[in-house]
């Protein structure tokens, strides 16, 4: 029988092993970590008494691998779509407006896809001046400064490439909202997990897997591969697993640790921290998506009880390197203005409530960083790369894991044919 070695139980690994075991192949998944889901795995929370998600994600109606995916694997039920509206806050303003992209290519024109104050020649403009951006500029080069800029441009391209605009690579914004935004409202409903992402992402593809007889092995770092002309043998704490003839891989780890297990291999370094705080709230008034403006907080999303906040780029935040109760506070008072902006006094006192700051949350995603991308395919025949950080034209998102697990797989599937 055929075999594949999956190194790494995130997203894309996931996808990889699903999509080769389905074909036949027998399937050892090798995962450092006790859990498998990467950044995309859920937990309950004993201090929250709660589940919560290690990170939160927006999918959209436009992801179409991600939504194939659920589909796929049984958890399509799990999600539910929005409507295509975006509510913003100026917390220093107290102004609020909402975002609601138009049908069609032009939707992102339309006057209730704009704000307040910024016109469609203006948005014309912007549009133009990122379509038109070379590879190496940033976010930051290609766009002026205006109303634009911090009502719109600043805090998505926070969200979608979790840099500021200053280093964030045009390009990769660019692709991102020709997928989404720019498709017009049928691409741009937000789409919500309301058990919990790896409810619906991941366990039910766990169970599949199990089904198959698929080996997963957590708690089993690969310690070095043993290359040649092809790839010979993994190496992990539990011994050695050589490859015979017809065998592949696909290694799906994070930048740092396929720096590390591919030395000497060009690759984007990792990229920066996105803190998470998650509030056990009680009734909050708020929407299910909120974009804040001028606050410590950058997104808010609210499931029920739990409020959470994302603060993308963290390092460039004024919360870096706060202890946790003075980040939190600081973030509950955003939560508290927000609340109290829909009509809802919530206490002073913070509820509650879990920081998570994800170190190298995602790659780099400067235009240098773009630049180093690896691709799919390797020096070795039989090893090929999945991730959000390999060149899928998409930032580090849960749509580029996907396509890039799918992609791996379709390589290692003709190379053994």
């Amino acid at each position: 029988m055929r075999h594949a070695h999956v190194i790494g139980a995130g997203l894309a690994g996931l996808v990889a092993a699903e999509d080769l075991s389905s074909d036949g192949f027998a399937v050892t998944i090798y995962e450092a970590s006790p859990k498998a889901g990467g950044r995309c795995r859920s937990f309950p929370d004993a201090r929250l008494g709660r589940v919560i998600d290690n990170g939160n994600h927006l999918i959209l109606s436009g992801n179409s691998a991600v939504l194939d995916w659920a589909d796929r694997i049984g958890g399509a039920h799990l999600l539910e779509t929005g409507d295509a509206a975006y509510p913003f806050l100026d917390l220093l303003t107290g102004t609020g407006w909402t975002i609601r992209p138009g049908a069609g290519p032009f939707g992102i024109l339309s006057r209730a896809a704009r704000p307040p104050g910024i016109g469609a020649a203006a948005m014309a403009r912007d549009i133009a001046r990122l379509t038109a951006a070379r590879r190496g500029r940033s976010v930051a080069d290609t766009l002026p400064l205006g109303p634009a800029w911090r009502r719109f441009w600043d805090p998505m391209t926070r969200a979608v490439l979790n840099e500021p605009p200053e280093t964030a690579s045009a390009a990769l914004l660019r692709a991102a909202l020709l997928r989404s935004f720019a498709r017009g409202r049928a691409a741009a409903r937000p789409v919500f997990a309301p058990s919990g992402l790896g409810t619906a992402l991941v366990d039910p593809a766990l169970a599949r897997l199990a089904a198959r007889g698929v080996d997963l092995r957590l708690r089993c770092p690969v310690q070095t591969l043993d290359t040649g002309r092809t790839l010979r043998a993994i190496h992990t704490a539990d011994g050695t697993r050589v490859l015979r003839s017809g065998d592949v891989a696909i290694l799906a780890v994070p930048p740092r640790q396929m720096a590390a297990l591919l030395p000497g291999t060009p690759g984007p370094r990792s990229g920066r921290t996105i803190l998470n705080a998650h509030f056990r709230t009680g009734p909050s008034g708020l929407p299910p998506l909120l974009a804040l403006v001028g606050a410590d907080a950058h997104w808010l999303f609210r499931r029920g009880d739990v409020v959470s906040v994302t603060v993308s780029a963290s390092e460039a935040s004024p919360l870096d390197g706060l202890p946790r109760d003075a980040a939190l506070s600081r973030l509950w008072g955003d939560v508290r203005a927000a609340a109290a902006h829909h009509g809802t006094d919530l206490p002073q006192t913070t509820p509650p409530a879990r920081l998570v700051r994800e170190r190298a949350a995602t790659f780099d995603q400067s235009p240098q960083g773009v630049g180093l991308r690896r691709a799919a395919r390797t020096s070795w025949p039989n090893l090929f790369l999945a991730g959000d950080h390999v060149a899928t034209g998409l930032p580090a998102t849960l749509e580029g894991a996907v396509r890039s697990g799918l992609a791996a797989a379709r390589l290692a599937r003709l190379a053994r044919d």
